[in-house]
């Protein structure tokens, strides 16, 4: 979490505002808290607050009777004011509501008619694994690897049973808690490509991390729910290695030569579990029909694997399925979220007046 700029509102929609969570290509994101009835928030430890119920004034909101808190996306204002952008973002958002399932951060919220449109989702309080992997930890053993297999084929079953696809799975969209990986930033990215921005193409933000593209999304044509196993098998890879399967974006060639790589070399699987290398590199093929479906995964990643080891479609894994030191940090983040929600908005203190001027308030 980060302080809150002097700038920032006090509010979005029912949310009152706490702090930062960080900045993407769709917009800003806020941690909030709303007195309102919310969706089911995560603090990581399995602690969950809220019901499930739907969330504030917002379009589609249901009625309930406990408060909650979200990570809210304030959208970029230039995105909003492009053509047909609002109605896009309208449609997607309320796709993604109806994601069931308890391996996905739940879509609470959303107002694409506010002068800045902004969406929430429920908060969950631990890392992401490209934070775990690429700057804490390092890889994860191979019992770890399984349970975050089954987990991401749960997700993907559960975007795709609602017609959507993610199209942007990678270990800044996967956060990790007690209970198993969660996925969030579904089911919007397809109305970021159709605006066409030439900035996000430019910056990378659109593609994402550009290492994790299935080959379809790269050649431009109509991605299927098959661009997102793609995606599982490179995430795995990651986890495994702490390496891209088909090398840096910084090597030499930059993007474009990594794309290339996507689109005609072989992933580099060396340092995955050799328990899991064939599911990995079946994942990877370029021929979208020859990956296997979440389901065939689920059950891949289960074989000769004892039941301390399966993680079951409610959204709990295996007790202990991180290494002790992520879990102590999964502490770390629950422990800050209480301190945050009980202590209020964490701003900068206002700046002193200058001597002989007369501050006044203005509204």
């Amino acid at each position: 979490m980060e302080q809150l700029h002097p700038r920032d509102p006090d509010h979005i929609g029912p949310y009152r505002l706490l702090a930062r969570l960080g900045t993407g290509g769709m917009g800003q994101v806020f941690l909030g808290r709303s007195d309102q009835p919310g969706r089911e928030s995560d603090t990581g430890l399995g602690a969950r607050t809220g019901t499930d119920t739907g969330t504030g004034p917002g379009p589609g909101a249901d009625a309930g009777a406990a408060g909650h808190t979200a990570a809210v996306k304030l959208i970029h204002p230039h995105l909003a004011a492009h053509p047909g952008f609002r109605a896009r973002f309208r449609r997607e958002a309320a796709a993604a509501r109806v994601v069931g399932g308890a391996w996905t951060a739940p879509v609470l919220d959303a107002d694409p008619d506010a002068e800045v449109p902004w969406l929430a989702t429920a908060y969950i309080a631990g890392p992401s694994l490209r934070q775990a992997v690429g700057r804490d930890f390092g890889p994860l053993p191979v019992a770890s690897l399984r349970v975050l297999a089954q987990g991401l084929a749960y997700a993907l079953q559960d975007i795709h049973r609602a017609g959507l696809v993610h199209r942007d799975l990678k270990p800044g969209n996967i956060l990790l808690t007690v209970d198993g990986p969660r996925v969030i930033d579904f089911g919007i990215a397809r109305t970021l490509e159709a605006t066409g921005d030439p900035v996000l193409t430019q910056t990378g933000e659109l593609l994402g991390s550009p290492g994790f593209l299935a080959p379809e999304q790269v050649y431009g044509t109509p991605v299927t729910p098959a661009c997102d196993v793609f995606g599982l098998g490179a995430v795995l890879a990651y986890a495994a290695t702490g390496r891209l399967p088909f090398g840096d974006p910084e090597q030499s060639g930059g993007i474009a030569a990594l794309l290339m790589r996507v689109t005609e070399a072989e992933p580099d699987l060396s340092g995955v579990p050799a328990e899991l290398r064939d599911l990995v590199h079946d994942c990877l093929r370029k021929d979208p029909a020859a990956r296997p479906t979440p389901a065939e995964v689920l059950a891949r990643a289960a074989e000769d694997a004892g039941s301390t080891e399966a993680a079951g479609d409610s959204g709990n894994a295996p007790a202990l399925w991180l290494p002790g030191a992520l879990i102590a940090q999964l502490g770390q983040h629950a422990v800050a979220l209480l301190e945050r929600e009980a202590s209020g908005p964490d701003r900068p203190a206002p700046p002193a007046p200058a001597p002989g001027r007369v501050c006044r308030t203005i509204g």
